[in-house]
């Protein structure tokens, strides 16, 4: 197994690698999944199913490569019911339990995501466009929330960067900025003022592009339940979660810095960066250790938070000479 560095690969620690038999029991399952889909496109399935997503069993994705490369972590992977259950949407409520209680009514067919700004092919993509600019691959990446707590998920989808690679970003295009659906029929949340709504998230371009940053479509080798973004959302292992916009409607391409929707909210204690670092604390807490959901309740021994969640050796370069500090 390898990881990705400067866009090519580089050895995993040997805590990394899972043993051969672990391994070899997920490749089998997942040939299966891919063999039982011969014949059928993701995206057909997905237009058939798409009224299943939030199902307690989940749908099944076909199609989906295991790619070892995108497997960046080996560690024991958080309960599907955890992780479909304590979440974060505050279109649905702040409550942790608000998401699953009120996602199930979001509408994800027809579903389009508008690509617009500094780009030579602006466009409309409809998700089944969306879901065929690449190769469908299981990732199991870290979660770290800005809350303290992190969970570990197998999420299925693809590099941003093919996306960004089919619209041709112009050389003015220096950030991206991703836009969330913001539907008060559908979501309840909506009515509370902790935000401002639309809910906007940003990258710099080149944090945009790196192979590690994620749109996806699945997550549990499943399509993705409501409460978790569906039908697509971001997913950027480094930063902390809030970072990864869910239900995206919109993707704009821009030469300034935007302003998120949590700087604009308090940038004093939520930065444009926003990525993991034990040595930043948040103003109210600490940020050097992290509860790992799953693992018991409020009591459990806490572990040390890594620094850009554990993928420093594959990101670490993207912030050569930043004070981290500053620049949080």
């Amino acid at each position: 197994m390898h990881f990705f560095k400067d866009h090519g690969f580089i050895d995993p620690h040997s805590s990394q690698i899972a043993p051969r038999a672990a391994y070899e029991s997920r490749r089998d399952w997942l040939r299966q999944v891919a063999l039982a889909a011969a014949g059928t496109t993701l995206g057909s399935f997905a237009t058939r199913q798409a009224h299943a997503q939030a199902a307690p069993a989940g749908v099944a994705l076909p199609g989906v490569r295991s790619t070892v490369a995108g497997a960046l972590t080996m560690e024991k992977t958080t309960p599907r019911t955890d992780a479909t259950s304590y979440n974060n949407f505050y279109e649905f409520g702040t409550d942790k339990s608000d998401p699953a209680r009120h996602a199930g009514a979001l509408k994800t067919r027809p579903w389009s995501v508008v690509v617009e700004g500094e780009v030579k092919n602006p466009r409309r993509f409809d998700l089944d466009q969306l879901m065929k600019l690449g190769a469908m691959e299981e990732r199991v990446y870290r979660l770290r929330c800005v809350e303290g707590w992190s969970m570990v998920i197998p999420w299925v989808g693809w590099s941003l960067s093919n996306l960004i690679k089919a619209v041709e970003p112009t050389g003015n295009a220096r950030f991206v900025q991703f836009v969330t659906l913001a539907d008060p029929a559908q979501m309840p949340g909506l009515r509370s003022s902790v935000l401002d709504w639309p809910y906007v998230e940003a990258l710099r371009m080149d944090e945009a592009m790196h192979p590690l940053t994620l749109l996806a479509f699945g997550m549990y080798g499943e399509v993705l339940p409501r409460q978790n973004g569906a039908p697509l959302r971001l997913v950027v292992p480094w930063k902390y979660g809030f970072k990864s916009g869910k239900s995206l409607v919109k993707i704009r391409f821009v030469e300034k810095q935007p302003r998120t929707s949590w700087e604009v909210a308090n940038d004093s204690e939520y930065g444009f960066y926003s990525n993991v670092n034990p040595n930043v604390d948040h103003p109210r807490w600490s940020q050097a250790t992290e509860r790992r959901i799953g693992e018991g309740g409020l009591l459990t021994r806490k572990r040390a938070t890594l620094m850009f969640n554990g993928y420093e050796p594959q990101v670490g370069q993207l912030y050569a000479g930043m004070d981290l500090k500053k620049y949080f």
